[in-house]
């Protein structure tokens, strides 16, 4: 196995004193990771918003009940003949090919993303992710001034995009398994993990005020902040307590001794990694690793106890959250309310009130698996909500404004809760199992499996939405609805072991009468 980098500490603690750990506390240090990470990806997000803003824009329209749309906005009269190769009979077709380029190859990139994650300076590979994914933003928006109209260039833009947008998650995730413990971990990754629903409201909002001057500029702005994120974390981001020479257990975090100058920069480039352990008593021991920890092999990580369920569930559950994502505004657009066909820019900035049930999702959910302590049971109970959720707003959501408005805030809590926390705190607890010895390496790789494998969801679902919308939308909801049961059917067994766990504790003493 080739050898690993050596992670350096960012620009920012040799240029500016007050960052050095002498002169903060564990809380800034954590807080300012916090921080980072969360408008980092939150920026990605941002990014990935567009394409479904600008679709009704750039696609064919369709109307129903042999109606056409009544668009409030007439500065948007002139752009309802769409954007050709997009605007033609088989326009919706080629828009789900569009995500499906994307999210093919940010699926594919995610794996080996994780993979080299584990290896490099996760600081300096993250920020050229931010900054690839930038530039190839923007030249999506190019188009539009420079008036390209070939199919193969947004396929090409899309793909590199994706690849660039892949070496995102597992750095985040991994950055902020580093400095966090176990306790709580639900909770605080469910707070985090809302960056994804603020990043999509943000694009959302962005993108759709700026159709007025052009679908282009709907790109360029998420992409330039893209950049200046990509340029923060470059400088300030801190992947380890170990870079700045601390070591971080559950109880607080400690300056390394310091005999000599060479024996802190052995500190600094190891990695001291000390997790806490929770025994069946509920008493804690602090288990101090090897300093030069092994990145995990990719087959091996497969096979860590739930890395193959939670990873084919969020399959299914990805699949459905990010068809809602590249399609809402598309949906809300041509289907309306209470008989009223919005806007583009109104149908985008509608959609957000998804995001924001996602950001009440993931929070809930990080809490409810904290509370219980059962990641499985939580997300099958999730999971299970959703299909009801997803059922009313189809048949209910278009009677009114208001009905429309809770029933999509609902089904954005429940279709994001449980893909809020496994692609957080599950895999964070995957990738720091015991049965590892607690070698925090294996972190980018698990996480780059789960997420990657969601991902290829991500990428099947809009792919089926843009062909099946053609033939109606409930055949839409008919395959969002089997694929939240198949993702609940993937965590039984989890479940099951959960149940039996709680039984033997004694803790849910209902559980005794129920023969599992």
């Amino acid at each position: 196995m080739a050898p690993d980098f050596p992670t350096k500490p960012p620009p920012s603690i040799s240029l500016c004193a007050c960052l050095r750990p002498s002169k903060k506390t564990l809380f800034f240090h954590r807080a300012l990771v916090l921080v980072i990470t969360f408008l980092a990806y939150a920026s990605f997000h941002a990014s990935r918003k567009p394409p479904s803003i600008v679709k009704s824009v750039l696609g064919p329209e369709i109307s129903q009940n042999n109606t056409s749309p009544d668009d409030d906005d007439p500065t948007t009269n002139t752009r309802q003949v769409g954007w050709p190769p997009f605007n033609g009979s088989h326009g919706t077709h080629r828009l789900g090919e569009l995500d499906v380029a994307f999210l093919s190859a940010y699926s594919i990139g995610m794996y080996f993303a994780g993979h080299l994650g584990d290896r490099i300076d996760l600081r300096v590979f993250l920020a050229v992710g931010m900054w690839g994914s930038a530039v190839f933003t923007i030249a999506f928006g190019l188009g539009y001034w420079f008036n390209v109209h070939k199919f193969v260039y947004f396929i090409v833009v899309q793909v590199v995009s994706g690849l660039f947008q892949s070496t995102g998650w597992p750095c985040v995730v991994a950055v902020v398994g580093n400095w966090f413990g176990t306790a709580k971990r639900g909770l605080i990754m469910g707070v985090w993990n809302s960056h994804t629903s603020v990043g999509n409201i943000l694009g959302s909002v962005v993108a759709s005020w700026m159709l007025d001057f052009g679908w282009g500029w709907s790109f360029v702005l998420p992409g330039f902040f893209v950049f200046l994120m990509g340029i923060v974390v470059y400088v300030f981001l801190v992947v380890s307590p170990d870079v700045v020479g601390l070591n971080s257990p559950e109880g607080g975090i400690e300056m390394k001794e310091e005999d000599s100058a060479e024996n802190n920069d052995k500190a600094v480039e190891a990695e001291n990694l000390s997790l806490l352990h929770q025994n069946k008593n509920a008493h804690h021991s602090v288990l101090l690793q090897d300093s030069n920890a092994i990145a995990i092999g990719f087959l091996e990580a497969w096979q860590l106890p739930g890395v193959a369920p939670f990873a084919f569930c969020l399959f299914f559950s990805k699949l459905v959250a990010y068809t809602f994502l590249y399609w809402l505004p598309f949906y809300i657009r041509h289907t309306g309310v209470a008989g009223f066909h919005f806007s583009h820019k109104t149908a985008g900035m509608l959609s957000t009130i998804f995001d924001l049930g996602g950001v009440t999702g993931g929070i809930l959910a990080g809490y409810i698996s904290d509370k219980i302590e059962a990641r499985g049971i939580t997300s099958v109970l999730f999971l299970s909500l959703s299909i009801v959720a997803l059922v009313l707003y189809r048949v209910y959501g278009s009677i009114s404004m208001f009905i429309n408005i809770v029933l999509m805030f609902l089904s954005g809590s429940l279709v994001n809760g449980p893909y809020s926390l496994i692609t957080t705190a599950v895999a964070t607890d995957l990738g720091t199992n015991s049965t590892i010895q607690g070698n925090s390496r294996a972190l980018a790789t698990v996480t780059a499996i789960i997420d990657g494998t969601g991902s290829v969801g991500a990428a099947v679902g809009p792919l089926l939405a843009g062909y099946m919308s053609g033939r109606g939308w409930n055949s839409v909801f008919a395959m969002l609805i089997m694929s939240n049961f198949v993702a609940g059917l993937f965590l039984i067994r989890v479940v099951r072991s959960e149940l039996e766990e709680k039984k033997t504790r004694g803790e849910w003493l209902w559980l005794n009468s129920i023969a599992l």
